[in-house]
Parts: C-alpha cells; structure tokens; sequence
C-alpha cells in the first residue's frame, strides 16, 4: 500500500475544519492530538466528559500534572477560563446539544453513518461509554482512522459487524489516505493521497466510493 498518513497529520487535517469558537469533544486515542493544531487566528474549547472546559494541549513530557487528565486518562494543561464540573454536568452538556463537534476513533463506519468504536471482545475499547452519548448529543460527528486495519481489512464498509455505537450519526471522516463525507447514506470522497488513484483507494474500501465533485489531494506538513 502507499505511503498514508500519521496519527498526527490525520489529526492536523481534523483540526484545519474546526471553526473559531466551537465547542469539541476529542475521544481518545488521535483524536486526543487535534488540540495541537489549531489554526492561526482560531480557538476552539475543548471538552472532556471527565468534567473540563477550555482545556489546551499536551504539556511537555515531565511537566505532567496527573490532576489534569482527559476522559482518557492523558495530562492536558489548562487556559485562562478553563472550568471544572462534576461528571453529571459534563454529561448535561452532551445530551443537550451543547457541543459543536465530537471527533472520535473508529473500528468501523458504514456508509450510512453508523459507527462501531467499541467491542466486546478481550482487546480495545471493553464499553461503549460516553461515546454513546457523544454521537447524538453533538451537532457534528467526525472520526479520525487508519483507512484498513492491521491486516489490511477495510474500516470503511456497507454494513458495521461490531457492536454500534450510534446509528447514522458520522458525517466526516478524516481517514489515513483520505477525506470521505456521508451524504444520503453513500461515501462522497473529497480528498484523497496524490499518490493513490481513485481506483486503488476504491480497492481499500469495502463500500463504494462516490465522486460528487472534483477531488484535490490530501495535502498535510510534514509534522
């Protein structure tokens, strides 16, 4: 397969679509990483259901304060007008339509906009958790993910077989060769690697591809 994107550029790429002011959940795993990329002159105010708003990046290694921690455990640093709330509250914030944006990790996503990011098996996420809650509480459902799994197994596919998470809630994906919306229950492919043609990326996806418009290429730094 080509050369495809980091964890990190897939994450930068996320963060290039974040408006200024937007209120976003960043699942773990990638997406953690988005709060590193965002753009000049945009500020977005990053949730963690674990009760924190206004979070900033990573801190350095070292300069850790394990206090500070996100849903998934990771040190976070805070901002002038970061907020604290009980765990109950963070959750009133998600089912009542608070959020802008969640942006997640993914095992499968259809081309209905279902997706599964958790499974019952002995390895990976052991519950759905607040993801559930995430995926119908936000405005706006992204996933971040390599495009195939280990072994060369597309992610993006007709039907999930895992548990689901949420039923037609994803409607972006920011993949590791590509960027594909979901538009009336079909992928839309809007940007992909130069150096893939249209037919070997149709190849790694296990639904179809559809071209609406004109695709220009995957373009990210070099991070």
């Amino acid at each position: 397969m080509t050369q495809k994107l980091t964890p990190t550029q897939m994450a930068w790429r996320a963060a290039q679509d974040i408006a200024n002011g937007a209120y976003v959940n960043l699942g773990i795993g990638f997406p953690e990483m988005v709060a590193k990329f965002q753009p000049p002159g945009r500020e977005a105010i990053f949730h963690t259901e674990n009760g924190i708003l206004g979070f900033g990046e990573a801190p350095a290694a070292g300069a850790e304060d394990w206090d500070l921690i996100n849903a998934g455990k990771k040190a976070v640093t805070i901002k002038p007008g970061t907020a604290f709330f009980h765990h109950a509250d963070s959750f009133a914030m998600v089912r009542g339509g608070h959020l802008d944006v969640a942006i997640l990790g993914a095992y499968e996503v259809a081309e209905t906009g279902d997706l599964a990011n958790w499974s019952t098996g002995l390895r990976g996420v052991p519950a759905v958790g607040g993801a559930m809650d995430l995926v119908h509480g936000a405005k706006t459902v992204a996933v971040i993910t390599d495009h195939v799994t280990k072994d060369g197994k597309p992610k993006l596919v007709q039907r999930c077989s895992l548990p689901l998470t949420g039923v037609g809630c994803v409607t972006r994906i920011y993949s590791s060769l590509a960027v594909i919306d979901i538009v009336d229950g079909h992928f839309v492919l809007r940007e992909k690697l130069a150096a893939l043609s249209v037919e070997d990326l149709q190849a790694l996806t296990g639904a179809t591809l559809h071209l609406e418009s004109a695709v220009t290429d995957l373009d990210v730094p070099a991070l």
